[in-house]
């Protein structure tokens, strides 16, 4: 099928064609004719990058009114970055449409240069979800006329904490309208939302729900953690042509990596939240170009990223959460290309790769970590074929090769390959001459080791806990791999140790040690929309004195657990009933 084969109008044909463009992507094929022909609600399913803005887009575009100086759809994306780049897609598709005019709303740019534009009566609106109620507050942008909304990564938008503002927005525009859903994975707040605000609507999956894409390869590699630097430098040097993104937990841990690659000679940069928004455009912007061959970054920060030649992307660490990793993943092997997703894990965390196998139904191979002569051999040979294929220009060497080849006539050919390769090679070969074998031994190998008695030995705290709470809860969308991912964000630190973890509507309730508490409300404190203290009645949860377990009253009295009523303490009430245990099981599976 090609795009001419869609019924689209003849201005979106030759533009598409322009752009280079014959064949529709699966989800374009699919999405298209839908939206031309059916008046019902779509929700597609499929990973980024596989042609989506194409896929709301050029039907939109298609129906909409010309003549008509309303706004008439709304695109939602999760980040500036993506709303910029949707923004510049649907120009380019409607390039030879004179009379539409498309307007990007986001953060972090200024606000009366965009209520100018809003001032031109756009009939279509790209927008980040803050900036977009900012100006509905301001009475800047109606909704009310809209004919077509777009939930575009509206995983990623749940991610983020936009639940409340996409719900806040919805209720904003007509019941009359078109709604479209696309997102990479289907977790139970997608499918809440599709049943709450969408009417009779259709869904097409490419590939199968919360898959990864087919393109992508999936290794790891099992390490002692202390040296997970040393195995992503392997990693990077076995893969001389590579041009991906390395994705850790933290801010901290973000630029300690960063920071140690360029010191070793690596073209890396950082991208994380403690850069200015200049600072990110241009790391950004150099990424794009291949000025940067790694990009370290959060997965927050990383998000609206859209490069589609990713080689590979590298989990320094693996992320909380499973669909994390489908999107991490789904940035390579894009547009029919291939790609290789790598994770550096230890061995404890296996039962997380079987976990992520499950959740993808694809197979993870487990790789040895290489050594230095197989990282030597490879960027060998990797020279030897640029010398092969390299551009000779004729008219600027000719210059010189005479007094060249004076100089160097008396060294035979044999002679003068072996000094090319020592000038070229001698880094890496004296760098990997006695390299360890970074590679995990197994428990007898490794407790036979002599001069290593400590290697494997678990550190274990003891101490008192004390209970906290925040405020997010499961209305938030919070559940405990979310809540995780929020304390290794906020504190960087990782050595601060969870307890329980107890989530109600509106709070979540966890354990940590008291010499760990101030560490922890120090970090969050400023921190805007997250409000961290000292729950009532402190003591933690499931705190033993004696043989009974143990609580404050709210008189400040302890009391028996098992008698204790609870009903101001749903959180501690252990003998719940069937339905508030049906419930309970209802928090964790958001």
């Amino acid at each position: 099928m090609t795009f001419k084969e869609l019924n689209l109008r003849a201005e979106l044909i030759s533009a598409v064609e322009e752009l280079g463009f014959v064949h529709p992507m699966p989800v374009q094929e699919q999405a298209i004719p839908f939206m031309l022909t059916q008046t019902a609600d779509l929700v597609a399913l499929a990973q980024t990058g596989t042609g989506k803005t194409a896929a709301f887009g050029l039907p939109i575009l298609n129906m909409i009114d010309e003549k008509n100086r309303q706004i008439q759809a709304l695109v939602l994306a999760p980040t500036r970055e993506l709303c910029i780049q949707i923004s510049n897609d649907l120009k380019s598709y409607a390039k030879n449409m004179s009379n539409v005019h498309i307007v990007p709303l986001y953060g972090g740019e200024d606000i009366r240069k965009q209520i100018r534009e809003l001032d031109q009566n756009p009939q279509i609106v790209v927008a980040t979800p803050g900036r977009l109620i900012d100006l509905i507050e301001r009475k800047r942008v109606k909704l009310h006329n809209i004919s077509f909304l777009v939930l575009d990564e509206a995983d990623e938008m749940l991610n983020m904490g936009f639940k409340e503002e996409i719900e806040r927005i919805l209720t904003e525009t007509p019941p009359t309208r078109r709604t479209m859903l696309f997102s990479a994975t289907m977790p139970a707040e997608i499918a809440r939302i599709a049943r709450n605000y969408m009417l009779d609507y259709h869904e097409i999956t490419v590939g199968n729900k919360n898959e990864g894409t087919e393109n992508v390869r999936h290794i790891y590699y099992v390490s002692q953690a202390r040296q997970r630097y040393l195995v992503l430098k392997r990693i990077v040097d076995l893969n001389p042509d590579i041009y991906g993104i390395v994705f850790c937990r933290t801010r901290q841990e973000t630029k300690e990596v960063a920071d140690k690659l360029i010191q070793d000679g690596y073209n890396a940069d950082a991208l994380h939240g403690d850069l200015s928004q200049t600072q990110r455009d241009m790391a950004m912007s150099k990424f794009r170009i291949r000025h940067t061959q790694l990009l370290v970054a959060t997965d927050v920060a990383a998000r609206g990223l859209d490069v589609s030649d990713l080689t590979h992307v590298i989990n320094y660490n693996l992320p909380d959460d499973v669909e994390i990793y489908t999107h991490r993943s789904g940035r390579t092997g894009r547009a029919n290309k291939t790609g290789v997703s790598v994770s550096i894990i230890h061995s404890k965390e296996k039962f997380k790769i079987k976990d992520i196998e499950r959740m993808l139904n694809r197979k993870f191979e487990q790789q040895q970590i290489p050594n230095g002569l197989e990282v030597c051999k490879k960027q060998l040979f990797h020279m030897i074929d640029r010398m092969q294929h390299v551009e000779v220009n004729e008219e600027q060497i000719e210059p010189y090769m005479n007094q060249i080849m004076k100089q160097l006539e008396y060294l035979p050919k044999e002679e003068l390959l072996k000094r090319f390769v020592s000038l070229e090679f001698n880094r890496f070969l004296n760098y990997y001459k006695n390299s360890e074998d970074l590679n995990v031994l197994d428990r007898s190998s490794r407790d036979n080791e002599s001069g290593d008695k400590t290697r494997g030995r678990r550190s274990k705290r003891s101490g008192e806990r004390v209970r906290l709470k925040i405020n997010l809860g499961n209305k938030h969308g919070l559940n405990p791999k979310r809540f995780l991912g929020i304390i290794n964000e906020v504190t960087d630190d990782k050595s601060i140790n969870i307890g329980s973890i107890e989530i109600t509507n509106n709070f979540t309730f966890f354990d940590v040690f008291e010499d760990q508490k101030d560490k922890l409300l120090r970090a969050f404190d400023g921190v805007n929309e997250m409000d961290v203290s000292v729950a009532k009645g402190s003591k933690s949860f499931g705190e033993k004195s004696g043989r009974k377990v143990r609580n404050f009253e709210k008189n400040g009295k302890y009391a028996d657990t098992n008698r204790e009523k609870n009903e101001e303490k749903p959180w501690r009430n252990r003998e719940r009933s069937r339905v508030e245990r049906n419930h309970r099981k209802k928090w964790y599976a958001v």
